[in-house]
């Protein structure tokens, strides 16, 4: 079993690079089984779910290779039409095969999606959307299994803006002839990208980051070369990671406009964020200062995946601050972990009141989930002492490189082999 070793207490300098979005190019891998010809995409992190979409692809008779930050795909042999349990119990998001492959194939069959224990997450708004455009759509035995031997333009309205359930949406409407209406649809700049690749490939799509959006289907979509934006979460992963520590870090190939809301409280804190096109500068000394009150919700409001970096960041700032949970149930667990390390936190439902203290210091810690185990990383590297944290896997799925850049920063952390 691999855990993390962290020794604390030191601040952060040097400049790292930003990878291409997970929450990106997992839809986007997902859309080009509607592709006729290769896609080459750029800016590709290698982490673990990525690995995962491409093994989804390889089940379903599609061609891929990674060439550094680069993926090659080939759906012209597509021939599958089922994602088997030990591939989608693996991450939530392969869910999102299911409205690309009914297109291309005419049925799907998948095992229900796992990923991160962050409460219940149904997926009912994704088959709501795959029902109104006439796919019949059925449980069978922890699978979801839908037909249509042709799907038909819609009006869907969703009682949710879910970004997942947009991005079926926008993949199955891709793939039916007519026009598809999407109201309340999810703004997150994933949801803009995907729209970006799909336009790329002949799709005719408007809307995108609003609330309504239209997508007129039916052409046959070519390959092509796209690049995927800058993940946001890692940016704020790096930007708290830098705020909690002190020092002064750089971050390239960002985009600040995607990570609004976390650097507007990260400068109401003391923080000093510098932009300039694609780079971020972040330099901070002395304690923060605690901010009223923290609520996630979905784009433009604050990101729930960064809610747990910003509350390690905050584990030592002076005053009170509060945090309310919008979209996830069990998004609080991390909390338990944090308070080992001497952490004031008070949990009561899906709020959390952080009360700053003078010093953390060094714990055996558990990540039990992706963004809650980059929380316990960054305490980590601001506490006192040695800290071990096991549960690397859940890290590993969503950062790429993440020990090394941190490193590169001056951090104190390696991966040790326990037996």
């Amino acid at each position: 079993m691999q855990i993390l070793s962290v020794t604390g207490g030191a601040p952060l300098y040097g400049t790292v690079p930003i990878h291409g979005a997970k929450n990106s190019v997992l839809p986007i891998l997902a859309a080009a089984v509607l592709c006729r010809s290769p896609c080459v995409l750029h800016n590709c992190p290698q982490i673990e779910d990525v690995d995962t979409a491409l093994e989804i692809l390889k089940c379903l008779g599609c061609r891929s290779e990674r060439r550094g930050g680069s993926l090659f795909v080939d759906a012209s042999g597509m021939d599958g039409c089922e994602i088997p349990v030990e591939l989608a119990g693996k991450m939530r998001s392969s869910i999102v095969f299911l409205g690309p492959v009914l297109a291309r194939r005419g049925k799907a069959r998948l095992a229900l999606p796992g990923g991160c224990p962050l409460g219940a997450r149904p997926i009912d708004l994704h088959l709501m959307a795959l029902r109104a455009m006439g796919a019949e759509v059925e449980m069978e035995g922890g699978h979801v299994c839908a037909k249509a031997q042709t799907l038909a333009p819609a009006k869907i309205a969703l009682p949710f803006p879910s970004v997942g359930a947009t991005e079926n949406a926008m993949l199955a409407a891709t793939g039916c002839t007519g026009c598809t209406e999407i109201w309340n649809a999810a703004r997150e700049p994933e949801i803009v990208d995907l729209a970006g690749f799909l336009r790329s490939a002949g799709a005719e799509i408007s809307g995108a980051g609003g609330g309504h959006i239209t997508v007129c289907g039916g052409a046959p979509l070519h390959g092509m070369t796209y690049t995927v934006l800058p993940d946001r979460i890692e940016t704020a992963t790096y930007l708290c990671a830098a705020a909690a520590c002190g020092g002064d870090v750089t971050l390239r190939q960002a985009s600040a406009e995607t990570c609004r809301p976390l650097i507007a409280l990260l400068r109401e804190s003391g923080c000093t964020i510098e932009e300039r096109h694609d780079v971020l500068r972040i330099s901070c000394a002395g304690r923060l200062k605690a901010l009223e009150r923290v609520t996630t919700g979905p784009y433009p409001g604050f990101p729930t995946d960064a809610q747990a970096p910003l509350m390690a960041a905050l584990l030592r700032a002076e005053g009170r601050t509060e945090f309310v949970e919008t979209i996830f149930e069990n998004r609080l667990r991390h909390a338990e972990q944090l308070r080992k390390m001497g952490a004031d936190i008070r949990v009561d439902g899906r709020k959390a009141v952080v009360t700053g203290v003078e010093r953390l210091n060094g714990a055996e810690l558990l990540a039990e989930d992706l963004r809650g185990g980059a929380a316990l990383v960054i305490a980590a590297l601001s506490a006192e002492g040695k800290s071990s944290v096991s549960g690397v896997k859940h890290i590993k799925r969503g950062y790429d490189r993440l020990e090394e850049n941190l490193k590169s920063l001056g951090a104190d952390i390696k991966t040790v082999e326990i037996s």
